[in-house]
């Protein structure tokens, strides 16, 4: 095909995410009380003041030995959060919400007809060919493997994740999964897990097409010991004073609670299509970012000057006809799913 010389990319150009996710409050209980959970207490975050040492590193070039000494004996006082299960509680439940909303790859701004015109029709073309169903999936799996619990996973004997799909405030549709057993690396499952997933990510799926949205309820109880700590969001806190606590945890009327935008990580985390995927060294998924940035590793994965970025897809597919491989059509309609403002006006 030729390239198409009029075709230019909108300068206003946004989209809505269409996974929806509501923030995550947590509880304390016993494992084996897990049906009578709404009971459970609330897990609140407290202060804690604690006197420890230097261990951050510390230019030593040209410094005064004597200060440089005084500066290691002298100690470390800090204040800060923590939230930890009660002594007799043994489990953490978070609990949450996600809405999966319809329309994905409509904008829901963009002042181009023709650009817009033509973004939707090689959007209805990758409906038609692909359907959402490997993104549903993949979705699904990061909700049944309790992949949203972080860290509150890693340090947990038994996981247990329940998903159910609400109409009118009531389920309609429930699924169980025991989240230890459900890969972090891989995609797919076996077994009564296997037709549980399928049946999951069919719900998203219907979301993600239709006029309706999808509304799912998400219960994870993760066993951890008792009094043991827990790992709500860590609250970024660009100005400090004198005084100010060195770490701030998220809370929501005093209860312990993971950030919105940190679930939606988790669970958009279905990125295997980058270059550097198969290598031995790769993190696994990541979450799809338009550059396949990951902050914790200091390292974009799709940067523009390997074509695998999402600006330099787009522009190739809509603008120039030239259609990505079918993986990359997948991370295409991600990034539309995640939602952004991808427009070319300059800001």
């Amino acid at each position: 095909m030729t390239e198409n010389t009029e075709l230019k990319t909108a300068s206003v150009l946004a989209f809505e995410r269409k996974l929806d996710p509501s923030d995550a409050l947590f509880r304390a209980g016993n494992w084996e009380q897990r049906e009578d959970a709404n009971e459970w207490a609330v897990i609140p975050v407290r202060e804690k003041s604690v006197r420890g040492t230097i261990s951050n590193r510390l230019k030593t070039k040209d410094q005064d030995p004597a200060k440089l000494d005084a500066a290691i004996e002298n100690p470390n006082l800090q204040t800060v959060d923590v939230a930890t299960l009660p002594n007799d509680a043994d489990t953490l439940m978070a609990h949450f919400t996600l809405k999966v909303l319809g329309n994905a790859g409509s904008p829901s701004a963009c002042n181009n007809a023709a650009y817009e015109h033509k973004l939707q029709s090689l959007v209805s073309s990758y409906i038609d060919q692909e359907g959402f169903g490997d993104l549903a999936y993949r979705y699904a799996q990061n909700l049944a493997n309790g992949r949203f619990l972080w860290r509150n996973r890693m340090g947990s004997e038994e996981v247990e994740v329940r998903v159910s799909r609400l109409e009118g405030g009531a389920p309609v549709e429930s699924w169980t999964f025991s989240g230890l057993d459900i890969s972090l690396r891989h995609f797919g499952a076996e077994g009564k897990a296997a037709q549980d997933l399928n049946a999951l990510a069919g719900a998203i799926r219907d979301g993600l097409s239709a006029q309706q949205f999808t509304l799912l309820e998400i219960v994870a109880f993760a066993r951890m010991g008792c009094g043991q700590e827990v790992f709500p969001s860590q609250e970024l806190v660009l100005t400090r004073g004198s005084g100010d606590k060195s770490k701030t945890l998220y809370q929501v009327d005093g209860v312990a609670g993971i950030h919105s935008q940190k679930l939606g990580n988790a669970i958009r985390t279905i990125d295997t299509w980058y270059p550097a995927a198969n290598e031995a060294t790769s993190p696994g998924p990541i979450a799809v970012e338009p550059y396949g940035s990951v902050t914790t590793l200091g390292t974009a994965y799709r940067q523009p000057k390997q074509k695998v970025d999402f600006y330099s897809l787009l522009d190739n597919w809509v603008l120039k006809d030239k259609e990505p491989e079918r993986e990359q059509k997948h991370f295409v309609m991600a990034t539309l799913i995640r939602g952004g403002v991808f427009g070319d006006g300059g800001s």
